[in-house]
C-alpha cells in the first residue's frame, strides 16, 4: 500500500464522472487494510488534540454519495479515535421550515467548525446543486424573491449558485477552516447489492425507502450533475476527493490517510507553550501541589 498516490484521487482538472474508479485493488488483504486505517485514525486524533489546543484551525470534512454510499460507517470508522469534544457530526436531511426562512447556505454556515475542531458533514451544501437541480421544484420552498414557479429556474440561476457556493468556500478558508471534500463512489451494480442487503436482512429494513428506487432511476441524471460540481467546484483551496467506495474497508482507509497527509502539511499547527514567566514557577506549583 505504500505506492498509493494519494493525489491520484484529487479532483485538480476537468474529469468525465464515468471514468472515476469504483474499484481499487490492494495487494494487501483486509486485514492489513484495517491495520492502516486504524494507524492513520490514531495519528489524525493525536494532531486534532495538537489542534484544539492550538486553537487557529477548523477543519471541515464533507461527505456526498448516491444513497447507500457508506457515509454513515465510514464517518465511524474513521473518527473513531477523536475526543469526541474535538468532532462534531452534521446530517444535513430536507430542510426545516425554519431553515427554509433563512437562505439555502445559512444552517451549513451556523454549523461550520469553531477553531480547533472538526465539523463532518454528511451530506452537505452541495446538495442544493444536485438534489434541487434533479428536482428543481424543491427550490420553490425556499421563497425567493423572483423565482415563482419552475420556469424562472433557469441556468443563470445555476450559476450563480455556483459562484455563491465557492465564495462561501473562499471565505471561510480565508478565515482559518480547512475544507476536503470526499465523493464516495460506488457503482451502480454495488448500490443494488447494498439496497438489497437492507431488504434482505430484518435488522437493515430500517434504512430502505420506496424513495431510494426512485432515486435510483435518476441515476444518470445525479451522476451529470455530479460531475458539473467537481469540475466547477474542485478548487486549492477546497478540493474535493473522488474515493473508490464499492469496497468499504479501502474507502474507509483512503479517507483517513488523505486527511492525515494534509492535516501533517499543516506544521504551523503545535501546542502553545507557557509564557516564560509561567514556566519560571513551575518548581514552585509541584512543591506547592506536594505540600498540600
Amino acid at each position: 500500500m505504500d505506492n498509493i498516490q494519494l493525489n491520484d484521487f484529487k479532483i485538480t482538472k476537468t474529469i468525465s464522472v464515468d471514468n472515476l474508479p469504483t474499484k481499487l485493488t490492494l495487494e494487501a488483504s483486509e486485514k492489513e487494510i484495517k491495520k492502516e486505517l486504524k494507524k492513520a485514525r490514531k495519528k489524525l486524533g493525536d494532531i486534532q488534540n495538537t489542534q484544539y489546543a492550538h486553537g487557529k484551525y477548523g477543519v471541515l470534512v464533507c461527505f456526498q454519495a448516491m444513497d447507500t454510499g457508506g457515509k454513515d460507517s465510514l464517518i465511524r470508522e474513521v473518527f473513531k479515535d477523536f475526543n469526541v469534544r474535538g468532532v462534531v457530526n452534521y446530517s444535513f436531511k430536507t430542510p426545516s421550515d425554519r431553515e427554509l426562512r433563512h437562505g439555502y447556505l445559512w444552517r451549513h454556515y451556523v454549523a461550520l467548525p469553531e477553531r480547533g475542531k472538526f465539523a463532518v458533514f454528511n451530506r452537505t451544501h452541495y446538495e442544493n446543486l444536485l438534489v434541487t437541480r434533479v428536482h428543481p421544484q424543491y427550490v420553490l420552498n425556499e421563497n425567493i424573491p423572483g423565482i415563482d414557479k419552475i420556469e424562472d429556474i433557469t441556468e443563470k440561476f445555476w450559476d450563480k449558485r455556483f459562484e455563491q457556493i465557492n465564495n462561501f468556500e473562499k471565505t471561510i478558508t480565508d478565515n482559518g477552516t480547512i475544507i476536503v471534500k470526499f465523493f464516495l463512489n460506488i457503482s451502480k451494480e454495488e448500490q443494488k447489492n447494498r439496497l438489497l442487503r437492507r431488504l434482505d436482512k430484518p435488522n437493515k429494513n430500517w434504512k430502505f425507502s420506496p424513495g431510494d428506487l426512485k432515486e435510483r432511476k435518476l441515476w444518470d441524471t445525479y451522476m451529470g450533475y455530479y460531475e458539473d460540481v467537481f469540475n466547477r467546484t474542485s478548487t486549492n483551496y477546497a478540493p474535493w476527493f473522488s474515493i473508490p467506495a464499492d469496497d468499504k474497508p479501502t474507502a474507509r482507509m483512503l479517507v483517513a490517510k488523505i486527511l492525515l497527509e494534509i492535516m501533517d502539511s499543516y506544521t504551523d499547527i503545535k501546542e502553545p507553550e507557557l509564557p516564560e514567566e509561567l514556566k519560571a514557577q513551575i518548581p514552585q506549583y509541584i512543591e506547592q501541589l506536594n505540600n498540600d
